[in-house]
C-alpha cells in the first residue's frame, strides 16, 4: 500500500507521525512539501534538515515526480497545500482522498453566509460528498464548520498534530519537578493578540496578592513582548518571572518537565495548538481555554486538565488558582495527562490507525476508531462545547 501526505511543509510537529508511518510502510511513504517554511517559523526554530528525512519531495523542485505519486498512490492525505490544482485532479480521478483541516470559520460561522466563500466550498468539498473523500478534523470545532456546508457527512473523523511523544521511567517526571511548596507554570508560544500571553501577568499580580508562592516561565516571543516587560517592570513583578525569548522546541520541553502547570490561552482562532500536546507530555497539568482546537479532544476537565470558559479571564484565574491551592490536584492532573498523550493522542498510535483505516479504504470498508485520532468526530455547535467539554461528552 503506498501512501502520500502532501502540505505546505513539514515542521516538528509533523515529523514524528511521518517517522512512524515511514518505519511501517518503507520507500511506500511519502510526504510532499508544496513551498518553503517561511522565515518568521525558521527564526522560531522550527527549520527542518529536509535531506535528513528519506521520505520527503519538494513539489517545487521535483513537480513531475510529485505529481505522478499524487496520482498513483493507492492513498492520497491533504492537507493544507496552497495548490488545490493538484488536489482537484486527484479528486476528478475519483480515487481515495483523505482531507486533513482545522477550522473553515475561526472567526465565526455567520461568514458562512457569504456566497462567493459557499461556492468556493462546495467547489472544494460539498461536491464531493459521495466521493470516496474522507475529512480528518484537526481540531473540534472542525467538524460543526463543515458540518454547514453540508460536506463529508459521516465522513469526519478526530486527527490533530503530533508532536515528539517523549517516554519517561516511573517517577522520573516528578522528580525534575521538584517538590510542591514552589509552583511552576510555563506559558509557550508566540507573543501575539490571540494567544493573550497577558493573561499570565494578570494571574501574577493576582497570585501575589494572594502571598501565593510560584514561579511563571515565559517561553517566546512576539509582538506584545516588550509591553508585557515593561508591565512586569511596572507592577514590580520581576522575581516571578523568566523571560526566554524564541527557544528551540527540545528546550521547551524540559522547561515543560520542570513545571507543574501549562497555561494556555490561545482564543477561538487557534486551530490547534500543539503545545497542548506537549506540556501534557510533560506531565503538566493544562489550564486551558476551551475555544483552542485541541483542547476538546485532549482534555477531559477534572480528569487530565481543567478548562476554562470562552476566554473568560475570570474563569481561567480561578482555575489556575485551584491548583495553586491544591498542589496535589496538579500532579494528579499531569500524571494523567501524561497518560492521555503515550496511551492515543501521539504519533505512533495516530500512523497505526491511519494505516489500519487506509488498509480498510482499500477493501472498501470505512471502520472508525472507537476513540482517540480516527473515532467520529462529533458536530458541535461552538456555543455548546464548554458545556459538552466539561461533561465529558466529547
Amino acid at each position: 500500500m503506498t501512501v502520500t501526505f502532501v502540505s505546505n511543509y513539514i515542521n516538528h510537529h509533523q515529523i514524528p507521525f511521518s517517522d512512524a508511518c515511514y518505519k511501517a510502510l518503507g520507500e511506500d511513504y511519502h510526504f510532499i512539501q508544496t513551498e518553503p517554511m517561511e522565515e518568521q517559523r525558521i527564526a522560531m526554530g522550527w527549520s527542518v534538515a529536509l535531506h535528513k528525512l528519506p521520505y520527503v519531495l519538494c513539489l517545487y523542485e521535483q513537480e513531475e515526480q510529485c505529481r505522478n505519486l499524487i496520482m498513483e498512490s493507492d492513498i492520497v492525505i491533504f492537507g493544507w497545500t496552497g495548490r488545490e490544482d493538484i488536489v482537484a485532479k486527484r479528486l476528478r480521478g475519483g480515487k481515495p482522498v483523505i482531507r486533513v483541516s482545522e477550522r473553515l470559520y475561526r472567526e465565526g460561522q455567520w461568514k458562512a453566509v457569504s456566497p462567493r466563500g459557499l461556492v468556493r466550498k462546495y467547489k472544494e468539498h460539498t461536491r464531493y460528498r459521495k466521493a470516496p473523500v474522507y475529512l480528518l478534523c484537526a481540531g473540534a470545532y472542525v467538524a460543526s464548520d463543515f458540518h454547514i456546508v453540508r460536506a463529508y457527512p459521516d465522513k469526519m473523523f478526530r486527527f490533530g498534530y503530533f508532536p515528539e511523544t517523549v517516554l519517561y521511567a516511573e517517577g522520573e517526571l516528578e522528580s525534575l519537578k521538584g517538590g510542591l511548596d514552589r509552583i511552576d507554570m510555563v506559558w509557550a508560544g508566540r507573543f501575539i493578540p490571540l494567544k493573550h500571553p497577558e493573561f499570565a501577568v494578570r494571574l501574577a499580580k493576582e497570585l501575589r496578592e494572594a502571598k501565593s508562592d510560584f514561579h511563571i516561565h515565559m517561553v517566546g516571543s512576539g509582538e506584545l513582548e516588550e509591553e508585557l516587560k515593561r508591565t512586569v517592570r511596572a507592577d514590580e513583578l520581576e522575581e516571578y518571572f523568566t523571560f526566554y525569548g524564541y527557544t528551540e522546541p527540545k528546550e521547551v520541553r524540559k522547561i515543560m518537565e520542570k513545571c507543574r502547570i501549562h497555561l494556555f490561552t490561545s482564543n477561538y482562532l487557534e486551530g490547534w495548538g500543539a503545545v497542548v500536546n506537549e506540556a501534557m507530555n510533560s506531565g503538566c497539568a493544562v489550564v486551558a481555554n476551551v475555544e483552542a482546537g485541541a483542547v476538546p479532544f485532549l482534555i477531559k476537565h477534572g480528569e487530565n486538565g481543567l478548562v476554562y470558559k470562552n476566554g473568560s479571564y475570570e474563569d481561567f484565574s480561578m482555575q489556575v488558582r485551584k491548583l495553586v491551592k491544591e498542589p496535589e490536584l496538579a500532579m494528579r492532573l499531569g500524571k494523567e495527562a501524561y497518560r492521555t498523550i503515550t496511551g492515543k493522542w501521539n504519533a505512533e498510535y495516530a500512523a497505526g490507525e491511519l494505516l489500519r483505516f487506509c488498509g480498510d479504504l482499500k477493501d472498501g470498508k470505512v471502520i472508525p476508531a472507537k476513540d482517540g485520532p480516527f473515532s467520529p468526530a462529533p458536530v458541535i455547535a461552538p456555543g455548546r462545547m464548554y458545556e459538552m467539554v466539561a461533561e465529558h461528552r466529547v
